[in-house]
């Protein structure tokens, strides 16, 4: 069975024919070519499909598209400043060697803008509670955390949320 909806995703509405068992990760890819968000387990165990749906970090393998219409989902690509320059978050991973493989990146990057957007000083406790749902094969977890805790601090000297 179809459904047309409409997606918010990084301020822009999408409408869209999808079944009622189309994943939101399959929509962002394949329907709309929002490909930095990449889909590894497809069972919600690694992390790399993660998007903020309402300001929430959510495993997008497991998300039905039809339980998204009405709400706003941001990808990575919706991540990068007005001007097009990477946010001060992106360029912490790039300064701090936290980008490997980069497999993982978009989904640690969106688990991170979550708890940055609710808690712009997280402890270092926090970080890793808050990322503990993203897998990563390449950098050991410890200049990702790295990378968020210098975002925090950046963010909170230039009085960005």
């Amino acid at each position: 069975m179809k459904q047309q909806i409409s997606l918010d995703i990084n301020g822009r509405v999408y409408d869209l024919v999808v079944s009622h068992r189309d994943l939101l990760v399959d929509v962002l890819r394949k329907k709309i070519g929002l490909t930095g968000t990449k889909k590894g387990c497809g069972m919600g165990d690694c992390g790399a499909c993660t998007v903020l749906v309402d300001g929430k970090a959510t495993l997008s393998c497991i998300t039905l598209a039809i339980t998204c219409q009405g709400k706003k989902i941001t990808t990575v690509e919706g991540l990068a400043l007005p001007n097009g320059e990477l946010n001060p978050l992106q360029a912490a991973f790039i300064n701090h060697g936290a980008v490997q493989c980069g497999y993982c990146t978009p989904g640690m990057l969106m688990s991170a803008t979550g708890l940055l957007d609710r808690n712009p000083k997280p402890t270092e406790l926090e970080i890793k509670r808050a990322i503990a749902g993203n897998l990563c094969r390449c950098t050991g977890y410890k200049r990702i955390v790295e990378a968020i805790q210098m975002a925090s601090e950046a963010m909170s000297a230039q009085g960005v949320k």
